[in-house]
């Protein structure tokens, strides 16, 4: 990472700061994932810690993933998402959730693994080396960020926060289709998707969920930061 995508990336992640506080929101970040376990149980109980982050089952420390949290004035918990590092070293990322794609299931569902199933695209194919991948991402329904773009700028902030923390080759994430047709990944910042990626279903039924992967390479994510955060946010607005 160069000096000025530092310096750009810190303008940008500063920016967002600023716009979440003008909508009452304060943001907390950590590598204490007993500590993110716990406001998750307290005040997100309709959704439980995603399995990539549970401190019980990987270790998760300060080298290896972070998470944030929005509190609004009354203490109320209405933002999460969080990062985890994955060193691939030369195995293509198709080839590693090939093997371990049941390793990011959706929360709080009753899954038929054996049903389940992972189809690699092309992106997948070509992402190696330090990749993170982006989950746990939530925003509380609430009319005070509804046509704000603030959810959207939430989630950029994470990725800048990444690229400035551990400069990776890539990011990925999962995200469900319904979302993706709608352009959530575009309003998350992220450039690239691979289609089909992932078809989960639960037990009892024959109808799949599905997912999409979206990714983004080093390229990718130094021209997100060049971008100026808040003309994204009003163009969301109008």
């Amino acid at each position: 990472m160069t000096i000025h995508d530092t310096f750009t990336g810190a303008q940008f992640v500063t920016a967002i700061l600023d716009m979440a506080s003008e909508h009452g929101m304060v943001i907390e970040m950590g590598s204490d994932f007993d500590l993110y376990e716990s406001y998750i149980n307290s005040h997100r109980t309709h959704q439980p810690l995603g399995l990539p982050f549970d401190p019980k089952l990987h270790d998760m420390n300060e080298d290896s993933g972070f998470w944030i949290v929005g509190w609004n004035e009354s203490g109320e918990l209405v933002h999460t998402q969080a990062m985890r590092l994955f060193n691939l070293g030369g195995l293509a990322l198709s080839d590693y959730l090939g093997q371990r794609f049941v390793d990011f299931p959706p929360t709080g569902l009753d899954l038929d693994l054996e049903r389940s199933h992972y189809q690699p695209g092309p992106g997948a194919k070509r992402i190696s080396g330090r990749a993170c991948y982006h989950g746990e991402l939530w925003v509380k329904g609430d009319d005070r960020y509804r046509g704000t773009g603030l959810p959207g700028l939430l989630a950029r902030f994470a990725l800048a926060t990444c690229v400035l923390r551990w400069s990776p080759d890539h990011i990925f994430g999962f995200m469900p289709e319904r979302y993706a047709f709608r352009g959530l990944a575009e309003r998350e910042g992220y450039m690239h998707t691979d289609p089909g990626a992932l078809a989960w279903y639960p037990k009892g039924s024959t109808t799949p969920l599905k997912g999409f992967m979206t990714y983004m390479g080093r390229d990718d994510l130094s021209h997100m930061i060049s971008l100026c955060p808040r003309e994204f946010m009003l163009s969301q607005a109008a």
